[in-house]
């Protein structure tokens, strides 16, 4: 056992980060908790493309643990990744439901813009293109994918319904499925405003039973050999990239993920005391190609964007400091491949609920933006509304930059319009132009 501590701790640098095996080991559960959740939602959500549940299950579960793993050993960080929420709904409800691309088509996507990131990680230009971004827009991405999120599972637990006079309207909130969804969602807030660990999965699962006696819930067996991978292993048709709304579409779930990453990475970093004196992350490049690499593996197995998780930070608190931490985190997602039968006892409504609450905590970026200047909070707010009700993150992400742009410009300020912000704003007028 000495021998074997001895190589985790020159391997990880344990004793250098102030840890321990034991303390790492703890941290992994503490991060696993919080997340597995996403075996339980991934598969819902990109069942509503026509995905086979099963299959997408085994892929959630396996990149989860095969990313993490790169994470783990390669940049040495408690980082766990996973695919990723509100990626997964832009998957399935508006590259397949909306845009009427196949779900083939949508993983090539994936597939592409993961080794963009890989190749941009490989460069300065990811770092160039992150601090272009303006800081407003970079939180009203963010927080419109929260909304997103919102109506989606307001719909989901049919609490909004659609309406011929008014677009949408509230639905029979008598029916169980809307008022276990929405108790789902209030005992998921509540256990986590009390830092009870897998609070997100707690609710899950006590909403699940209760729809038991309601025959809303099918019980079956909890435990059993993984669903096969065949399905959606490789499933990728590359046969409509180079037309102009893909390349939107590739381009959308490339800045969503650098600006999902980037905000992850510092922050989890910064919780684990990690960052340097000037305030930068040691490695980082090898985290960002770690990540970047999330998705390139996803998609091969048959998932949405795999990127990394804030929930780590949950295991940081825990005392995670090194790559241990995903270690443990990536062995007990492959565990989590015998717990199929579970996942798929899983209603809408209990999906429903976590969706909700992560919703919830992706919004508070409009409370962090700056509002004292309308060049600023216009586009912002502009990027964030539109998302659910267009029914698009690509769509809200390039309202924002023309909008933004032509503040910027109009108002005299020329030097506040980056190069960068300009030729999106340009790129995204001339795709909405020719539609």
């Amino acid at each position: 056992m000495s021998d074997i501590n001895g190589f985790l701790d020159r391997y990880f640098g344990l004793k250098q980060n102030g840890t321990t095996v034991r303390t790492e080991c703890i941290a992994g559960v503490t991060t696993f908790l919080t997340m597995v959740y996403i075996v339980f939602v991934n598969p819902l959500i990109l069942s509503k493309a026509g995905m086979d549940q099963g299959a997408v299950f085994t892929a959630t579960c396996l990149a989860a643990a095969i990313s993490t793993l790169i994470m783990a050993l390669y940049a040495n960080y408690p980082i766990a990744l996973a695919p990723g929420m509100g990626l997964n709904a832009f998957f399935a409800f508006t590259l397949v439901l909306t845009y009427k691309y196949t779900w083939q088509q949508a993983l090539a996507f994936v597939f592409i813009s993961g080794v963009l990131a890989l190749i941009i990680s490989l460069t300065p230009l990811r770092e160039y293109v992150i601090n272009s971004i303006p800081r407003n827009l970079k939180l009203a991405v963010s927080a419109g994918i929260g909304l997103f999120l919102f109506i989606i599972a307001l719909e989901q637990a049919k609490v909004v319904v659609d309406h011929p006079a008014t677009l949408v309207t509230l639905g029979d909130l008598k029916q169980w499925p809307a008022i276990l969804a929405l108790a789902g969602f209030v005992l998921i807030a509540a256990l986590n405003s009390r830092n009870i660990v897998g609070a997100t999965l707690i609710g899950i699962l006590v909403v699940t039973i209760l729809g038991m006696p309601l025959g809303l819930v099918t019980a079956t067996s909890i435990v059993s050999l993984p669903p096969s991978l065949t399905p959606t292993f490789l499933q990728l048709d590359f046969s409509r990239v180079f037309e102009a709304t893909a390349l939107t579409v590739i381009f959308t779930l490339l800045l969503v993920d650098f600006f999902d990453t980037a905000g992850t990475l510092i922050g989890v970093s910064h919780r684990a005391g990690l960052l340097d004196k000037e305030g930068k992350l040691p490695r980082m490049r090898q985290a960002l190609i770690a990540d970047s690499t999330a998705s390139v593996i996803g998609a091969g197995l048959g998932t949405s964007n795999t990127t990394s998780y804030i929930e780590s930070a949950a295991g940081v608190a825990a005392g995670g400091r090194t790559g241990l931490t995903g270690v443990v985190v990536a062995a007990l997602f492959l565990l989590a491949l015998f717990f199929a039968p579970l996942a798929g006892m899983i209603p809408a409504y209990a999906s429903a609920a976590a969706l909700l609450y992560v919703a919830v905590v992706m919004a508070r970026g409009l409370a962090e933006m700056e509002w004292d200047d309308l060049t600023e909070t216009a586009p912002a707010v502009v990027a964030a509304v539109t998302m659910p009700l267009t029914y698009s993150i690509a769509t809200g992400i390039g309202l924002g930059f023309i909008v933004y742009a032509l503040c910027k410009i109009l108002s005299g300020r020329f030097a506040e319009a980056k190069p960068v912000v300009v030729v999106l704003a340009v790129l995204f007028a001339i795709k909405f132009a020719v539609g």
